[in-house]
């Protein structure tokens, strides 16, 4: 069994990823406690490949996830080839699941997330680095807790977290 440590990170390729860009600078930056292992690291992926040979890449990154990150964005649940078979897979591997919000919503938003994620445990979060980090640090507790105790379906933080880490 693979040591499960990363943060796999799922979105439009094409119209969000300077928003995966951006997290990954608040990682770098040493003033900030923002920090994430990061699934994309394991492999690399070439845009020319077969779709068999990168969802074998995608599949490898996977198996070495903790948690799930989905960047939602105007576009992502249209996204059916990659995008869409990501989240399938997260779900199907019962991976805690943060959904970030790039509209700045604070709640799933129905009109963007995916429908494969409707009915699913995870927490629905704006993009912001406090917020995101706070996710991070507490969610895949709280996702085995919540699957202990049977729960599904969207969560959000209240607006007085969101108030306490100055936002």
């Amino acid at each position: 069994m693979a040591y499960t440590n990363k943060t796999y990170v799922a979105f439009d390729a094409d119209n969000d990823i300077r928003y995966y860009r951006l997290m990954q600078a608040w990682k770098q930056n040493d003033n900030t406690p923002f920090n994430f292992y990061d699934a994309h690291d394991l492999n690399n992926l070439m845009s020319w490949a077969s779709e068999e040979t990168i969802k074998a890449k995608l599949r490898e990154r996977l198996q070495n996830t903790k948690v799930f990150v989905l960047l939602v964005g105007e576009k992502t649940k249209l996204l059916r080839k990659f995008v869409l078979w990501e989240v399938e897979q997260a779900v199907k591997r019962s991976l805690p699941i943060i959904v970030i919000n790039l509209n700045g919503k604070r709640y799933k938003d129905g009109s963007l997330c995916p429908a494969t994620l409707v009915d699913e445990l995870a927490v629905h979060v704006s993009f912001n680095q406090k917020i995101i980090a706070k996710a991070l640090d507490e969610w895949e507790m709280l996702d085995k807790k919540y699957r202990g105790e049977r729960k599904s379906g969207a969560y959000r933080y209240n607006e007085e977290t969101y108030k306490n880490l100055g936002l």
